[in-house]
C-alpha cells in the first residue's frame, strides 16, 4: 500500500488535495500532518473537524518550542527581510522537518503540500523534503489549479470546506508574526480596513516603559521576570500589540521575482529586534557593527529562502556567536505612538565611557583634546588634493 503525508491545514487548498492525491496520483492512503507553530486554537479545531469529515488519519505535532528558539536566533542576527521580521519564512523549515519525521515514521513513500507555483513556501518546504527519498508532490502547482476551480471542485464533491473570513483574506499565523494577503489587498492602491488586524490595536496616546534583559544576545526576561522563549514572545505580542506596535504594509519581492502586497503584524518581534540592536550599539565596536550588518543580511536572506540549515549559515553563526558573548545587559523600551523605542540601555560590556564622551571633561583618558589637531589636519587631505587637481585641470581646459 502506498501512503503519502500531506501538510494539512484543513483549508481549501489542502482539503481538495486529499482526493486529488488518491485519484490523480494513485495513492492508496493519505495522512494529514498539522504542525503547531503558534496558530490560533480554532485553526486546529478546523483541521481536526475537516480531517474527521474526510476520514483522514491526522497527526498534530507541537513544534512551538523549536520554532520559538529559532525566532530568538533570528534576533541575534537582527533578521529582517525588506524591513519586516521573518515569520512565515522561519516557520516553514520547522514545519517541513516535522512533517517529514511523521512521513518517515508512518512508512510513507510520498510527501505533499498545497502550495501554488507562485509563492515562496513551495521552495521552503521542498528544500527540506528533497533531502529525503520520498516523492515530493504539489497538486495545486502541478495541476495548475485556481482558487475558483478548487471551490467548484469542493462543492461538487461536497468536501468539508468553510468560507468564513478566509474567503476574503489569506492569513498565516505563528507566534512570531501574522500575515494577511489576497483579494482586495492585492491592489497596492487599496487601503486595508482596520479589521484585518488582530494582534495590534490602533496606536493611541498612552505610553509604557518595560525593561528587557539579554544574556549572550538572547532575550530572557521582561521587567525582571524570567520567561521561556514561547511565553516571552507571547507576552510581548500581547503587550506591544496593545500599543499598536509592529504593523507592516509593503510591496515584497518574492524569490520567484514576483512583487506582491503583504500586510504583517509582529509586535513582539519588533520589540525584541529593536531592543537587541540597541544593546549591540552599546557593546560592539564600530568595526564589529559594520561587519555584522553584512553577516546579518546574509543570515536574513537564507532565512527568507528557507535555507537556514545551509553551511553558510553555520559559518555566519560562528561570527554571531562570538559577538553575542558580550550582548548581555538590559534595554528599556518605551511603547509610544505605535513604536517600540529604545530609551535606555545598560551593560557591563559597554564599549562606552560617559566621562570620556562628556563635553564637561577636558581629556579622554590620557588623550588631550589638542591631540586631535594633527588628526584634523590630515582628515580630508586626499580630498583636498583631488579637488585642487580637478580645479587646476578644469582651468587649463577652459584656456
Amino acid at each position: 500500500m502506498t501512503r503519502v503525508a500531506l501538510a494539512f491545514s484543513g483549508g481549501l487548498d489542502t482539503t481538495v488535495c486529499v482526493p486529488l492525491l488518491e485519484e490523480e496520483y494513485g495513492y492508496d492512503d493519505v495522512i494529514g500532518v498539522t504542525v503547531d507553530v503558534g496558530q490560533p486554537a480554532e485553526e486546529f479545531d478546523e483541521a481536526e473537524e475537516t480531517a474527521e469529515a474526510l476520514g483522514l488519519e491526522h497527526y498534530v505535532v507541537d513544534a512551538r518550542a523549536e520554532f520559538a528558539q529559532l525566532c530568538l536566533e533570528s534576533v541575534r542576527a537582527n533578521a529582517t527581510y525588506q524591513g519586516y521580521p521573518l515569520g512565515t519564512a522561519l516557520a516553514r523549515p520547522v514545519i517541513a522537518e516535522a512533517i517529514l519525521e511523521v512521513a518517515e515514521e508512518q512508512d510513507c513513500t510520498g510527501i505533499a503540500h498545497g502550495c501554488t507555483g507562485k509563492g515562496n513556501d513551495q521552495l521552503r518546504f521542498e528544500a527540506v523534503w528533497r533531502s529525503s527519498d520520498l516523492e515530493v508532490i504539489a497538486p495545486v502547482r502541478e495541476l495548475g489549479l485556481t482558487r475558483e476551480w478548487e471551490q467548484e471542485y469542493a462543492a461538487e464533491r461536497d468536501l468539508p470546506v468553510e468560507g468564513g473570513s478566509g474567503g476574503d483574506w489569506s492569513i498565516d499565523t505563528n507566534i512570531w508574526s501574522r500575515s494577511v494577503e489576497g483579494d482586495a489587498l492585492e491592489d497596492p492602491n487599496y487601503v486595508p480596513p482596520r479589521d484585518i488586524y488582530e494582534w495590534t490595536d490602533e496606536p493611541g496616546t498612552e505610553t509604557e516603559e518595560i525593561e528587557i534583559a539579554f544574556e549572550n544576545g538572547y532575550p530572557v526576561a521582561v521587567d525582571g521576570q524570567q520567561y521561556e522563549p514561547v511565553a516571552l514572545i507571547e507576552h510581548l505580542n500581547d503587550l506591544a500589540g496593545s500599543y499598536g506596535v509592529g504593523r507592516t504594509d509593503m510591496m515584497e519581492d518574492r524569490m520567484l521575482g514576483l512583487k506582491v502586497r503583504e500586510n504583517y503584524e509582529h509586535p513582539g518581534a519588533t520589540t525584541l529586534l529593536n531592543a537587541h540592536e540597541a544593546l549591540e550599539g552599546l557593546v560592539l565596536t564600530q568595526e564589529e557593527r559594520q561587519f555584522k550588518q553584512q553577516i546579518d543580511q546574509q543570515w536574513s536572506q537564507k532565512g527568507y529562502e528557507g535555507l537556514i540549515d545551509a553551511p553558510l549559515v553555520s559559518a555566519l553563526e560562528s561570527f554571531i556567536d562570538e559577538t553575542q558573548q558580550r550582548v548581555t545587559g538590559t534595554v528599556t523600551i518605551r511603547f509610544e505612538g505605535g513604536q517600540a523605542r529604545p530609551v535606555a540601555r545598560d551593560s557591563k560590556y559597554a564599549a562606552y565611557s560617559a566621562e570620556h564622551a562628556s563635553f564637561d571633561t577636558e581629556t579622554v583618558g590620557k588623550i588631550k583634546q589638542e591631540d586631535a589637531t594633527g588628526v584634523a589636519k590630515y582628515h580630508g587631505f586626499q580630498r583636498r588634493l583631488a579637488n585642487e587637481a580637478i580645479a587646476a585641470n578644469a582651468t587649463d581646459e577652459d584656456e
